[in-house]
């Protein structure tokens, strides 16, 4: 079924046998006690594909994909290809100490203003910002003159910074408002303009991504920085070595880009937002093991590149998994991952 996610319910009850009369009744005695799955949990991921170039790959098919859990390939129930749809952005500006230096704020602004230029009638943005603590400047709004106007709101740098914590509250910003139980709409992002510095967060680049991960929310993060702190500039090829930021875009399906000049942010604000307007959406059946599912998208041709979310939450438990070897804020987690509950 294409255009609607697939959801099939075979819910089976004994609840209804008294209408029937005595013989129902005796079934009812008689029937042994049986426990069902009430419904078939469907789990969706957003996938991009670009070719070795770097562009966009329209007009593939679900045969095209393979999409495997574990390592065990899933037959895949719905598929989407969707492009050129309006796209839902959480802007998140770091407001933290480390940012009042050189022009990082200046620059991060006009990394905001590029962004806000490249929306559509129809597209929607919020503004969020953060040091220690999380504040919505402005919630999510189309108009475009107002999340300008919101920027001379956000406050000027001071203090210490909680970047991961933050990341993690905005994505579960992001899908409260969802329609519908907190379910998230395709093309939903959290894009974050910081230095990158984190001196205060209790969650870690992988539990954050973790999250994020789960409700299928990518996470871009813009690192303004000067020309000379430019880890590409220090780096063998075009490659940026990997980070803890690096990592944590990567495995929520996003990506990181290095603004050390005025042209980078320009360029980022455009290939995000292109990015949220070419996505295929690919459905398959929720693992019937609670926890953490690490989850693997691929395309069958080897030359082209897909970038999915790294994994989902199945089951009853509510908490999401952590990386190997990281430690967890249990209490944090459990409060971060309400959202990841909603979307089962």
């Amino acid at each position: 079924m294409k255009g609607q996610l697939l959801v099939v319910n075979v819910a089976v009850t004994l609840s209804l046998l008294p209408a029937f009369g005595v013989m129902g009744q005796a079934l009812a005695q008689d029937a042994p006690v049986a426990k069902f799955r009430s419904s078939i949990d469907v789990v969706s991921v957003s996938a991009i594909v670009r070719d070795r170039k770097g562009r966009f790959v329209g007009n593939l098919e679900r045969k095209d994909f393979i999409v495997a859990e574990a390592g065990q390939a899933r037959p895949i129930l719905d598929f989407r290809a969707q492009s050129d749809g309006p796209a839902k952005l959480a802007l998140l500006f770091d407001i933290s100490g480390s940012m009042r230096v050189g022009s990082k704020a200046v620059d991060a602004r006009q990394a905001a203003l590029h962004l806000f230029s490249a929306l559509r009638p129809g597209d929607e943005a919020a503004v969020f910002s953060f040091d220690t603590r999380l504040d919505r400047v402005t919630p999510f709004t189309s108009d475009i003159a107002s999340l300008m106007a919101s920027l001379d709101r956000v406050e000027a740098p001071f203090g210490q910074t909680s970047l991961y914590d933050a990341v993690a509250e905005t994505a579960r910003a992001v899908a409260d408002e969802g329609p519908g139980a907190g379910r998230v709409p395709q093309r939903s992002a959290v894009v974050v303009l910081t230095d990158g510095v984190d001196t205060r967060s209790r969650l870690t680049p992988e539990q954050v991504s973790t999250i994020a991960s789960s409700i299928d929310i990518p996470v871009y993060i813009v690192a303004v920085m000067s020309l000379i702190d430019d880890p590409r500039e220090s780096a063998d090829g075009d490659d940026t070595p990997e980070s803890p930021l690096s990592s944590l875009a990567r495995l929520t399906g996003g990506e990181l880009f290095i603004a050390s000049a005025p042209a980078h942010a320009s360029t980022a604000a455009r290939e995000i937002i292109d990015e949220l307007r070419h996505q295929y959406v690919l459905a398959f059946e929720a693992s019937n093991r609670d926890g953490w599912r690490a989850l693997e998208v691929r395309a069958r041709d080897r030359a082209l590149t897909v970038r999915a979310r790294s994994g989902y939450s199945s089951g009853n438990t509510g908490l999401v998994g952590t990386t190997e070897g990281s430690r967890t804020d249990t209490e944090s987690i459990a409060q971060l991952n309400i959202v990841a509950r909603r979307q089962r």
